[in-house]
């Protein structure tokens, strides 16, 4: 028997550490070849990790919860010297002292898994004084009171005529009035609806009843005594890379943001037709699929806007990794589709869906994030009209997608309910000016109001 020990492998792109999340085995479990042993995290992605051995596990040598470091012994096999062979790591072997790279490790492919969502304390509710109620106001009075202009005297004027009104005789019959008494009303505070403002029985009656109904009071919410006033959590992971990524970008590249309002009816019932269309049958076809396309469109007219500022040059990529952002339980990620631009339109339309699922269940590889050239953001979906997005690293400009809205426009010389959307671009003022950042905004802008503009442009 022989005890091998399995050291925590780089999960791609250079990662110095991964937090354990939680242990797939326990020790004296048998374990096969490439079976998931532990779940981690990194600053990319949540991925399980398969074993390298088939054996029992011996140790655990580090608990949940705790960040290790890349290289670090995580696990002791006890194995059969006699047993299958163990896994190779890219060739590599773990004996050796060398660490595995994740990416190709073994047959097995690495599948990353949803972390659970923390759940966290609820907020106490903030008990407040009791507010006195507003005396009741006759309605006299309130007819009397007329508008009040600039000036003093009017003020005075209408003052007078309230007082006067609040102080004059209510007009009921005896009979009425009997009842009042009778009822403990009182006439002056009674709303009348009879001739010449005359007090009725139906208004005693109803003032009655007003007066003998039960005030529903709603009982103060009390503070949850069991949870903390404040909650204090590590910044790590996802979170942790990306506050590192958006500082560095916000106070490395001159930003500038442009914004466009855009009548997008037409683009809206494109989208109708395509979810109408055969080919589209299986997918689910959003209008984020027509923006992806027109900013496709205007890159290939605009290409310096696919580029980055690297120093004393500026790289242009004839390729398009288009990223999407999404928001996941683990955090904002941006993966990326490889080659947008070499797309049909059904094609793209199925890597979104894909993207958007895979993100959504938090199993978005480190490879997917990687190498984007540039970036759209459809802050829409949160109903949200537009915002100032900061440029993912490593590229010239972001596209904010707001939300679609039925409002008043101007079409054709009249003014009409229109969709309308507003968009967001913000890029590097190193790489690309105003004069081509207006330029590559209208060009999209152009293609949403009237997508048949694509025809032209191909």
């Amino acid at each position: 028997m022989t005890v091998k020990e399995f050291k925590l492998p780089d999960l791609g792109e250079g990662l110095t550490e991964g937090e354990i999340l939680q242990w797939l085995v326990e020790p004296g479990q048998q374990v096969v070849l490439n079976q998931p042993i532990v779940e981690v995290e990194t600053a990319k992605a949540a991925v399980e990790i398969p074993s390298p051995y088939a054996g029992v596990v011996k140790d655990l040598m580090f608990e949940a919860g705790t960040t290790v470091d890349v290289g670090a012994v995580i696990i002791r096999i006890e194995t059969d010297a006699a047993g299958p062979e163990e896994a190779p790591a890219n060739g590599e072997d773990p004996d050796e002292g060398k660490t595995a790279l994740l990416v190709g490790y073994g047959p097995k492919a690495v599948s990353a898994t949803r972390r659970p969502r923390r759940q966290p304390s609820e907020p106490a509710p903030v008990d407040g004084p009791d507010l006195p109620l507003l005396p009741t106001i006759p309605d006299s009075l309130h007819s009397a009171v007329k508008p009040v202009r600039h000036g003093g005297l009017e003020i005075g004027r209408a003052f007078e005529r309230a007082t006067a009104a609040a102080s004059a005789p209510v007009r009921a019959k005896p009979p009425v009035r009997k009842m009042a008494r009778d009822l403990g009303v009182d006439l002056a505070t009674v709303r009348a609806t009879g001739p010449g403002g005359t007090v009725t029985r139906d208004d005693v009656q109803r003032a009655a009843k007003v007066a003998t109904e039960p005030v529903q009071v709603v009982p103060p919410v009390a503070r949850k005594a069991d949870g903390p006033r404040e909650e204090r959590r590590p910044v790590k992971g996802v979170r942790k890379l990306t506050a590192e990524a958006m500082v560095a970008s916000a106070y490395t590249a001159p930003h500038v943001t442009e914004w466009l309002t855009v009548d997008v009816t037409r683009t809206m019932e494109l989208v109708d037709r395509l979810k109408a269309a055969p080919e589209f049958a299986e997918l689910r076809v959003s209008p984020l699929l027509v923006v992806a396309k027109a900013v496709l469109a205007a890159i290939r007219r605009h290409p310096d806007v696919n580029g980055t500022f690297e120093g004393e040059e500026i790289l242009v990529k004839h390729y398009v990794n288009l990223g999407i952002a999404a928001a996941t339980p683990r955090g904002l990620v941006v993966p990326n589709i490889k080659d947008a631009d070499a797309m049909s339109l059904v094609e793209l339309c199925a890597a979104l869906n894909k993207l958007v699922a895979v993100a959504k269940e938090g199993r978005t590889a480190p490879a997917d994030m990687a190498g984007g050239s540039f970036t759209i953001s459809n802050v829409g979906v949160f109903g949200v009209d537009g915002g100032t997005p900061i440029i993912n690293p490593g590229e010239a400009a972001i596209l904010a997608v707001g939300a679609v809205k039925l409002m008043p426009w101007v079409h054709d010389g009249e003014v009409k309910p229109r969709q309308v959307m507003q968009l967001s671009l913000s890029f590097d003022h190193r790489l690309v000016d105003g004069e081509l950042g207006s330029l590559f905004l209208a060009d999209i802008g152009r293609v949403l109001e009237d997508p048949s503009t694509l025809l032209l442009w191909s």
